[in-house]
Formats: C-alpha cells, sequence, structure tokens
C-alpha cells in the first residue's frame, strides 16, 4: 500500500507572528533599523547667524593638547572629540568670521593661524605659536556634553550655554566666557 505524502497544515497565527518577528529583527540589524545607544562625544553647536572658528584644548595622559580649527556655518554643529569623554574640563576658543569678535577666557595655550596639533602649553611664542585665552568648559564628568555659541549681549540674550548631551532633559549649565571685539 502506497502511503500518501504527508499535508503540511498552515502555521498557526502565533508562530508565524513569532517567526515574521524575528526576521524582521535579523533584518534590521544590518540595515540599521534598531535604536542605536546614543554617541557619547564633545560637541559645539553654532547658533549665531555667522561662521565661526573653534579651537579645542583639553588634557591628555602625556599633557595638554591644542586643536584646531574647525569651522562651522551658522546654525549648525559640529563633533569635535569624538567617544567618551576623558576629562571634566575641556577649554574652547572661537572666532567670528563674518563680524569679528570672539570667544575667550583665562586659560592660556598655544594656537595658530592655520589647521593644527600643539602638544603642550608652556613658550607658545618662543615655540612660533600664538598664545590664546580659552574659556573653560566644566563637563561635571559626564560622558558627552555639547557647548552651543550664542549671539553678543546686543543682538540675542546670552553668551555660550553649556548642555551634556546626555541625558537630554538635565538643565544647561551657565557658562561665563565673554566675547570681546578685536
Amino acid at each position: 500500500m502506497r502511503r500518501k505524502p504527508r499535508r503540511m497544515g498552515r502555521f498557526p497565527l502565533r508562530l508565524l507572528g513569532e517567526r515574521a518577528l524575528i526576521i524582521a529583527c535579523l533584518l534590521a540589524v544590518p540595515f540599521g533599523l534598531v535604536a542605536e545607544p546614543a554617541k557619547a562625544d564633545f560637541r559645539l553647536c553654532n547658533n549665531t547667524s555667522s561662521r565661526v572658528g573653534i579651537s579645542v584644548g583639553y588634557k591628555e595622559n602625556d599633557g595638554w593638547t591644542t586643536e584646531g580649527w574647525w569651522n562651522l556655518a551658522a546654525r549648525s554643529c559640529e563633533t569635535l572629540l569624538p567617544g567618551g569623554l576623558v576629562a571634566r574640563f575641556y577649554y574652547i576658543y572661537a572666532i567670528d568670521y563674518d563680524r569679528g569678535g570672539e570667544w575667550s577666557g583665562q586659560a592660556f595655550m598655544c594656537t595658530r593661524e592655520k589647521e593644527y596639533t600643539i602638544h603642550g602649553t608652556n613658550d607658545c611664542l618662543a615655540r612660533g605659536y600664538d598664545r590664546t585665552g580659552f574659556f573653560e568648559v566644566d563637563t561635571g564628568e559626564q560622558p558627552s556634553w555639547t557647548v552651543q555659541l550664542t549671539e553678543p549681549a546686543e543682538l540675542a540674550p546670552k553668551t555660550p550655554a553649556q548642555t551634556p548631551s546626555a541625558p537630554p532633559n538635565r538643565p544647561a549649565a551657565p557658562a561665563t566666557p565673554s566675547r570681546s571685539k578685536n
């Protein structure tokens, strides 16, 4: 006697739903459809109507480093240092290319006019660099942070505000750098 082939029945909807979910998850991973964890970076946002140039100073294992220049268009943001923050304090110097002026402070570090990475903060002039005052950014040991550059007092309310990038509901920490005309 010949056996009848067994007919495959329909999948129960519950099983089909579970399999569809598993397949969807597997397909989502390579296409970036799964939510990624928040990136930890040191970012700066230019909330002015001018183009600005940015320099940043920070302490590494072997000493101080300053880097520049990031050129930010009006109303844009840029990641200056990607990855988790390794220090509590960072230092910023910014210049307004369109209207003149600067965001500066009392922490003196070495800079130059062209793109640079400079190690050390001593003897800037003797080493052929400029000596420039940076303002301090206290990140409060957050894993990421965003500095907001704003218009001068005569054009808009406040000077640079500092905000941690995560968590988003944390209030902004006030910054005290002055913006002066050259």
